[in-house]
């Protein structure tokens, strides 16, 4: 048994996306609703219901993590993978449709944590294939509702939604479509998902300084993703912009005990670096559950293939 979740989508977003096949995840936000969701697992089926008059559901998702992120965040994270094209427009959608910015005159500088919804691989059916919602659905549930596949309604969902994209989907949907059996659905992060989810695997903190500024936080990839390197939350750090910098271009390095280590190039290149160097054999903080932690494999390649000594 697995769940499905059918959320109630906003038409602009829907519309918005549908256009852009190219995306390959998205954020289903909620500009009041920052509560933890917690309706479903990574890997299981997020779909969009259409707003009245139309009472379809047309298209949805792999869902993969849930959490309130600052505007800014999501926007550089997702980019037009919100459903707008900016995030001047981001702001002002948000200023529209939530809570209490309603009535209040548009700040652009205003960065207001909304509620996200991580998906991976969305499907936007054309109109003949979208599937009318369940008999058991309530024509007023303003947010959505969960299903599961042990149900009537929630395996025909199931079906329904496994028939159109046996035809449409690229794997690796397009497998468990074939198979045909209610299974989770290993998602692959893309970029912005590795984004977020390392952010929140590191407690949104940098994991050498304890640095908790946002915006100059990053997850860097131990093994380069143009090496080969997943986006999977073991082949990330959180890091401060300026160490991101270094650790990428090999002066520092974290050994596989997971401590910092600066070398030597980085004096004999700049004639500089105490700041750094006072860091020296720092051990990091890294995530509390163990399964979130950098894999060796992953520090051994960097210190192999980056770390310049």
């Amino acid at each position: 048994m697995v769940a499905i979740y059918v959320g109630v989508t906003d038409g602009d977003w829907f519309r918005f996306l549908s256009q852009r096949p190219d995306i390959t995840e998205v954020n289903f936000w909620q500009p009041a609703d920052t509560r933890r969701f917690g309706a479903l697992i990574p890997g299981e089926l997020f779909l969009f219901k259409l707003k009245a008059p139309d009472h379809f559901i047309a298209g949805g998702g792999l869902f993969v993590a849930a959490n309130a992120y600052p505007t800014s965040l999501a926007w550089a994270a997702f980019g037009e993978g919100n459903g707008v094209a900016s995030l001047n427009e981001l702001r002002q959608r948000i200023g529209r449709l939530g809570r209490p910015f309603r009535d209040q005159p548009f700040d652009p500088t205003r960065d207001p944590p909304i509620g996200c919804r991580i998906l991976e691989q969305p499907f936007f059916f054309p109109r003949e294939q979208w599937i009318p919602v369940p008999a058991s659905w309530s024509r007023n549930l303003v947010q959505g509702r969960t299903y599961d596949t042990a149900s009537e309604d929630g395996r025909h969902l199931w079906e329904a939604v496994m028939e159109r994209l046996e035809r449409t989907a690229s794997e690796p949907i397009a497998q468990v479509a074939r198979f045909g059996s209610p299974v989770l659905i290993e998602p692959r992060l893309g970029q912005g998902a590795f984004r977020v989810t390392v952010t929140d695997a590191y407690g949104r903190r940098c994991a050498l300084t304890g640095e908790r500024t946002l915006p100059i936080l990053d997850a860097a990839h131990i093994k380069a993703y143009a090496e080969g390197g997943a986006h999977q939350v073991v082949n990330g750090l959180l890091l401060r912009t300026d160490i991101h910098r270094l650790f990428d271009i090999g002066y520092v390095t974290v050994s596989t005990d997971g401590r910092f280590e600066v070398g030597r190039r980085l004096k004999d290149d700049f004639e500089n670096g105490r700041h750094y160097y006072d860091l020296h054999g720092q051990p990091l903080c890294l995530p509390r559950d163990p399964t979130f932690r950098p894999s060796r494999e992953a520090l051994q390649w960097h210190q192999s293939n980056r770390f310049l000594g």
